[in-house]
């Protein structure tokens, strides 16, 4: 297992991973309520705030964007990724190869595995290939562990997210990220199921500045490591204020309220 705490993907051995792979996942929705952030470089912009770590986005974004903030803003290059028009049974596209990744820069790459989809022995697969290539350059592989299909009734229970967290382990990840189970003893699970894997939460839907930051604490006093935050810092009308906040709550063990103070 690669020692993150001395790659890019940390900060004091913690980790803010800014997302913006949901153009590709979740496809304009995501950016009506803030037009302006369908713009990459707003968010480009905002990951040079030094709270964040990396940076995740697909293939074309870092093609097109990353060249322009390479000296500011550290690359996680997200492999694999499927459209929200696709409907049937979870699986996702390998869009990247790391050799390509590495090739422009990115220090981490991400994949995600759908867990429980009747695609994930394919998927796990594709994982394992990815994986070791990523051994031979040195670069920490994230794994987006989200178990999904039709056989799972609720993908946020706490054994799941546990269960979420050991695939990563048991499959090589280095970091997992997964989904908050609700509550801080459904996140120490998680943490102790993951091992030596470093486990951060899925940021999820935009809510309130209080509630994802209670979440984020929750995380934190649980043993995870951070998180990986798209939606609750770009769909802001200003993220430079919630990456503030965050910094006090993840490198700085700050209360919520004392985050939230102007």
């Amino acid at each position: 297992m690669i020692p993150i705490n001395d790659s890019p993907l940390t900060r004091d051995g913690k980790v803010l991973v800014l997302a913006y792979d949901h153009g590709l996942e979740h496809g304009p929705s995501d950016f009506t309520g803030i037009p302006e952030s369908a713009d990459p470089t707003r968010t480009f912009e905002a990951a040079t705030h030094p709270a964040v770590t990396s940076l995740a986005v697909q293939k074309g974004i870092a093609e097109a964007y990353y060249p322009s903030y390479s000296d500011d803003v550290d690359l996680l290059l997200k492999l694999n990724g499927t459209s929200n028009l696709w409907m049937g049974e979870p699986d996702t596209a390998v869009n990247c190869s790391v050799d390509y990744a590495h090739e422009i820069g990115a220090s981490s790459v991400g994949f995600t595995l759908y867990g429980g989809s009747n695609y994930e022995i394919e998927m796990a697969e594709e994982f394992r290939r990815a994986q070791e290539r990523a051994r031979e350059y040195d670069l920490p592989v994230v794994m987006w562990s989200y178990p999904r299909g039709q056989g799972l009734k609720n993908d946020t229970k706490s054994n799941v997210i546990a269960y979420a967290s050991r695939l990563a382990l048991e499959l090589g990840a280095d970091v997992a990220k997964v989904k908050y189970p609700g509550s801080k003893e459904g996140m120490k699970d998680a943490v102790r199921m993951a091992g030596k894997t470093k486990v951060i939460m899925s940021g999820g839907s935009k809510r309130s500045d209080r509630d994802f930051l209670e979440s984020v604490k929750a995380v934190m006093d649980a043993g995870g490591k951070g998180l990986a935050v798209g939606r609750n810092v770009w769909q802001r009308e200003n993220p430079e204020q919630i990456l503030d906040a965050l910094e006090k709550v993840i490198y700085e063990g700050a209360s919520v309220d004392t985050a939230l103070e102007k």
